[in-house]
């Protein structure tokens, strides 16, 4: 689906939804309002399912990812979506350099046709957007060297609520159209679809598009867009090049997470011509760090997913062309054995994925989806490769290799990905030795008092790293002073040096987080010197008070949230913050609480100092019929309570938690492991004693 709309909105829509006579913007409508593709947990998603079936659609189309730009997630259905943008979207492509980059299809989202037909049944532009039409559009795409896509729904109308011609019944003159005006791709949604089997909708359509391509001989690229609702990877092989395996992504770190969770476990249903479909780019829209897009943009490349720009190419910055124009993380996505990454391992948010490539190498994420910086590891043999004298890791964000004898390691920031590229190479010794290294633990601070904290520098390759030094830098105004070795004259392969550091921020530092800076400097033993530098983050905690405390009245050191803000004595209201309503589970009223909507994490300091976490927890009543989440309290990294799935026609379950020496309690909901549409979690009278 490509349609953004309230959920509490949407819901109240679910009856002309069902009937096919509404499907609003930004939602799954009939059935997608239940699950979407299932939800995967770190442990679910290292089991793949069974291998499927060969594909059987071979028409030489897709045969790596497509690439492209769409408009929706930057415009909507706003004004600004026009003829001027879309040229300008296919000059900036030429002049940027991301058509030598590979990107390749500039894409029509709704909103592009009037609200009616004309009088022979055809489709006809909107003459204020699109004043000389379709053909002449794709005619200047054509002639930049570009293809042009255009969208529809298998509905009676698209999803916009203005109502928009869908494509159901019309088939074969909307394919037909599409042809003569010279499109090369369709996007087919999913709204206002009458309750017609879905694979029927969606094998019609491929039969006009074929037919229409028959007698223009424009082939068209086909993507399904029903999001993963009828698990189209299962049959869509002989009708699709493409299917959306979720519903719809939002410019958000928890959105992109659950789907990229829900969009793992699918690998063995990948291949040239078949692909899944996690939907399109956020990168550049301005909801993420950058550090989060280069996230999405490396996790989209390893799954092999489509690589569709939602942002504004007009407005953006020189970091978002530099993310979306990596050449090497784009060579990762394209790679024409066609393999999507599949998931090595995965605990307590610290996620390897491996990806084969033709040339025999593997391209490994070493992804980090937690609020603090983490170490994640694998091995060559774990990875898929086979044993060797030693291993060439090349680093596709820093643009420069290094050797290994076989640990593949990195300290990765907080929502970070480390992308890697490794192969078994004769000449491995040419490249210096890779080095990890980090904090041996989360660094907390109170104001005026000094912290100690523990760096490592770790060589994993098969030759030493010469005159190895470490420096830690913190915000100004703060005291950082080594009290043992800053350096070491030679690491020999698997050997550390170990630095220990008093930090002291100043007397009346505010709580929150603060930039520190760790950098390692050394050289091989030809001389090649390597300079790295890990951004960090200190918190400057306050511990809890003495006694039960209400969790709402005290400060947490980090909130991710599917939708919109977690709420402290309320809802969750999926938009801004403070709109949600009184925490309700079966009707009973929670004066105090947390109200989320999956999947979330919460994190609260505790310091060491508290013994248990109380909860009555739940669905909460606004989520009428369709929520069902699981909760989770966690003491460091062990699970220490776990409440079964939750739905709504559930009572509240009393959870208690023993996070006795805990320095972190995480609060963790999940979707259930079916999709997260309408989860809203309720943390009822959650209580900490200390």
């Amino acid at each position: 689906m490509t349609r953004y709309l309230h959920h509490r909105t949407a819901r109240r829509l679910v009856g002309l939804l069902t009937a096919g006579l509404l499907c609003t913007a930004g939602l799954a409508a009939p059935s997608a309002l239940a699950a979407t593709a299932p939800a995967a947990s770190a442990e679910e998603a290292t089991t793949p399912p069974a291998a499927p079936a060969a594909p059987t659609l071979d028409d030489g189309l897709a045969l790596t990812p497509p690439m492209g730009f769409n408009n929706w997630n930057s415009t909507h259905c706003r004004a600004e979506f026009n003829e001027a943008m879309v040229k300008g979207i296919a000059d900036i492509f030429v002049e940027k350099g991301l058509k030598a980059a590979g990107y390749e299809y500039v894409n029509l989202d709704d909103c592009w046709a009037l609200p009616s037909r004309d009088a022979n049944g055809k489709l006809v532009p909107d003459p204020v957007r699109f004043p000389n039409g379709i053909k002449a559009v794709a005619d200047y795409v054509h002639s930049r060297g570009l293809k042009l896509g255009i969208y529809t729904s298998a509905g009676v109308k698209t999803c916009n609520t203005a109502g928009f011609p869908g494509a159901l019944g019309h088939e074969y003159s909307d394919a037909q159209q599409f042809a003569d005006w010279g499109v090369d791709y369709l996007k087919y949604d999913n709204c206002n679809n009458e309750g017609v089997d879905a694979e029927l909708r969606y094998t019609t359509m491929r039969d006009a598009l074929r037919a229409a391509s028959a007698t223009t001989g424009r082939p068209i690229v086909y993507s399904i867009c029903e999001w993963g609702e009828n698990r189209p990877w299962e049959w869509a092989q002989d009708v699709g090049h493409l299917w959306r395996t979720t519903g719809d992504i939002t410019d958000e770190w928890g959105s992109m997470l659950s789907i990229l969770k829900r969009n793992l476990p699918l690998a063995p249903y990948a291949g040239p011509g078949n692909w899944n479909d996690p939907d399109m780019l956020e990168v550049g829209n301005g909801g993420m760090t950058d550090t989060e897009y280069r996230t999405h943009f490396s996790m989209w490349s390893i799954m092999a997913a489509p690589l569709l720009i939602g942002s504004d190419l007009r407005e953006a910055s020189d970091e978002t062309f530099e993310i979306l124009g990596n050449r090497e993380v784009i060579a990762v996505d394209q790679d024409p054995l066609g393999k999507q990454g599949a998931v090595v391992s995965s605990e307590a948010g610290r996620w390897v994925v491996s990806k084969e490539m033709k040339d025999g190498s593997r391209t490994v994420a070493l992804f980090n989806e937690t609020g603090t910086a983490q170490r994640v590891s694998t091995t060559a043999k774990a990875v898929g490769l086979k044993g060797a004298s030693g291993y060439t890791a090349r680093d596709l964000w820093q643009h420069r290799s290094y050797n290994t004898a076989g640990t593949i390691a990195a300290t990765v920031p907080a929502h970070g990905t480390v992308l890697l590229r490794v192969r078994a190479d004769s000449r491995w010794a040419t490249h210096p030795p890779a080095v990890e290294f980090g904090l041996d633990a989360r660094p907390f601070v109170v104001g005026g008092q000094p912290a100690t904290l523990t760096s490592h520098v770790t060589d994993l390759g098969r030759t030493a790293a010469k005159d190895v030094s470490v420096s830690l830098r913190g915000p100004e105004g703060w005291k950082v002073r080594a009290t043992s070795p800053t350096t070491a004259r030679s690491l020999p392969t698997g050997r550390s040096l170990t630095t220990r550091w008093k930090v002291t921020a100043p007397e009346g530092t505010e709580p929150g987080s603060y930039d520190l800076t760790l950098r390692t400097r050394y050289r091989s033993p030809d001389g090649q010197r390597v300079q790295n530098e890990l951004p960090l983050t200190a918190t400057v905690a306050v511990a809890p008070p003495a006694g039960t405390s209400a969790l709402s009245d005290l400060p947490w050191l980090s909130s991710v949230n599917g939708w919109g803000p977690a709420e402290r004595d309320m809802s969750n209201g999926e938009q801004a913050a403070g709109d949600g309503a009184p925490l309700t589970i079966e009707g009973t009223v929670y004066r105090k609480g947390l109200g989320v909507h999956a999947e979330s994490v919460i994190e609260y300091y505790t310091g060491g100092q508290c013994e248990t976490v109380t909860a009555h927890v739940g669905v909460d009543d606004e989520a009428h019929d369709t929520g069902s989440v699981a909760f989770e309290v966690w003491a460091d990294d062990e699970r220490t309570a776990a409440s079964s799935v939750l739905t709504t026609a559930m009572p509240a379950e009393s959870l208690t938690a023993d996070v006795t020496g805990a320095t972190v309690v995480r609060l963790l909901v999940t979707d259930g492991g079916d999709g997260s549409t309408w989860d809203h979690a309720d943390w009822g009278d959650i209580r900490l004693s200390c």
